[in-house]
């Protein structure tokens, strides 16, 4: 992955971008879709500077960053992607003062572009209790199916983690995965996703190896995350369950119910694997705004038909 200029021009912004990368991949485990992102992020910026004749980090000035963030507006790119390459950025230098190659950070007071997130189509509990008693628990198939949606909905694991999980992940009352970055976690389970495992795994005459998939396919083989999408629109059509629904959303109504319920975001942070809690916030949104739905809806003085007129006098 070089970040070389073109004409093959060798700098020190160069160096110091592919330093960086270096050190997002050995030393911190970074996904390869990260370390990609960073790459062309950076490479951006190495290329706007270096038409400002800008080569070395320490002739960068706040200014020239500033620049690039409205250069990337007037190109139209949507915030959310802006937010990305200002993410990149600021770790760049972070981690060059950091290493004593810069003492001052010129980043550090670039301003984040404007954005609103969208929050997450969430499953209120009735829809996940409907959609966790649709399939047919009496035959291997619904059994499997079952397994899968309740440990699904009791973790809040990713679908590439649940689909690729072995039998020797999966111990009484949780399960270790390993999820984006290589990073290692220990997620609980409770008692109804403990008992639909044990009926599935009762079920199995296939083989005693623990290093088998929990949740084969045809012929042993693990699940495609396609085909459990598919089990997983199945059931939700035959729940009745209309909208949208993924494995995705059943991590989204994890986070969001658990926060609901009270639950601290550093441990849901934790069980979700995110490593920067700001993405975990998101859900603390979505419960924030489901509580002020149940309050109107429940709450003999929730929905008062002549709210908003100014009112009566206080008692």
């Amino acid at each position: 992955m070089s970040t070389s200029a073109p004409g093959g021009t060798d700098t020190p912004m160069v160096h110091a971008i592919e330093g960086f990368l270096a050190t997002c991949r050995v030393e911190r485990g970074l996904a390869d879709n990260t370390l990609v992102a960073y790459h062309r992020d950076l490479s951006d910026l190495r290329a706007f500077l270096a038409a400002r004749r800008v080569h070395a980090p320490a002739d960068v000035r706040p200014g020239d960053l500033a620049d690039w963030m409205v250069d990337l507006t007037d190109r139209g790119l949507a915030a959310s992607t802006r937010a990305r390459h200002r993410v990149a950025m600021r770790r760049l230098f972070a981690w060059l003062v950091a290493e004593a190659i810069l003492q001052e950070d010129p980043a550090r007071l670039v301003d984040a572009p404007r954005t609103r997130r969208s929050l997450p189509v969430v499953l209120s509990e009735p829809q996940v209790d409907a959609l966790l008693a649709a399939p047919d628990r009496s035959t291997p198939l619904g059994l499997r199916d079952a397994a899968m949606l309740e440990l699904l909905y009791a973790t809040g694991l990713r679908v590439s983690e649940l689909v690729g999980l072995r039998e020797d992940q999966v111990h009484d009352g949780y399960v270790i995965v390993r999820g984006k970055g290589g990073k290692e976690r220990l997620v609980p389970y409770g008692d109804r996703a403990r008992r639909a495992l044990r009926r599935w795994r009762d079920e199995r005459t296939d083989s005693d190896d623990l290093r088998r998939p929990v949740f084969p396919a045809r012929g042993g083989r693990p699940m495609s995350r396609q085909n459990f999408w598919q089990r997983i629109r199945h059931y939700a059509l035959a729940a009745g369950v209309r909208g949208k629904v993924s494995p995705h959303v059943l991590r989204h109504a994890f986070a969001t119910h658990l926060l609901t319920h009270g639950a601290d975001l550093r441990a849901v942070q934790a069980m979700l694997g995110h490593a920067d809690v700001s993405t975990t916030e998101i859900y603390t949104h979505v419960a924030n705004e489901r509580l002020r739905q149940l309050h109107a809806a429940h709450h003999p003085r929730g929905a008062d038909p002549a709210a908003g007129d100014g009112g009566g006098p206080d008692a």
